[in-house]
């Protein structure tokens, strides 16, 4: 059975949207993109080195998808290598043609076709940006591990982590570590139904 793992860059009020640039994502009227980039160090490069160099597939929704087919297949080294070798699966409304091999389009019943992938043998499935994506796996309580890094800056607009796909669930925290710009690094593994209790 294969585990889906989210990897997610977030400011501390759980704004996930355009991290990396600023024209990465600017719909809604985002103006904030980049905001990851004043806080990038070698701590924080090692761990998504440490993340990537262990055996994993891509899933990946169709914006981000788009967004990425113009850029990793360009790229090479520690990052570049293994996106471009592993199994991209693109989850799409739309059938479209994909040019990023190997690929695999995921289309119509996009839940039942994640759940049979799951059950599948083969390495994790790595869900990077893909924020709609996100919604519908949380949702469908689809997601195993979070990786997280938390950005020590709040946006107060912008499309959030935990929206509108978000259900009760419990996690326990399995790795941690906080870069010297104050980027909290944590990695968090499912457990099952929250616990709720009272302080009588």
């Amino acid at each position: 059975m294969r585990k889906i793992v989210v990897l997610s860059f977030i400011t501390l009020d759980g704004v996930m949207q355009a991290p990396g640039g600023s024209k990465e994502d600017t719909s809604e009227g985002f103006k904030y993109g980049g905001w990851s980039f004043a806080y990038g160090d070698e701590t924080i490069t090692k761990a998504i080195i440490k993340q990537v160099s262990q055996p994993f597939d891509l899933l990946l929704g169709r914006k981000t998808y788009d967004i990425w087919v113009n850029y990793w297949p360009k790229q090479k080294g520690q990052i570049g290598d293994p996106f471009n070798k592993c199994r991209k699966y693109i989850v799409s409304s739309k059938d479209i043609k994909l040019k990023w091999d190997p690929s695999t389009l995921i289309t119509g019943d996009v839940v039942g076709q994640l759940k049979k992938l799951k059950q599948e043998d083969g390495p994790m499935l790595q869900v990077h940006g893909s924020g709609k994506l996100i919604q519908t796996l949380l949702k469908n309580d689809l997601v195993d591990e979070l990786w997280l890094k938390t950005y020590p800056i709040t946006l107060g607009s912008g499309k959030k982590l935990f929206a509108e796909g978000t259900i009760p669930t419990a996690f326990k925290l399995t790795d941690s570590s906080v870069s010297p710009s104050g980027v909290i690094i944590a990695n968090y593994k499912r457990t099952g139904k929250i616990k709720p209790g009272a302080f009588e």
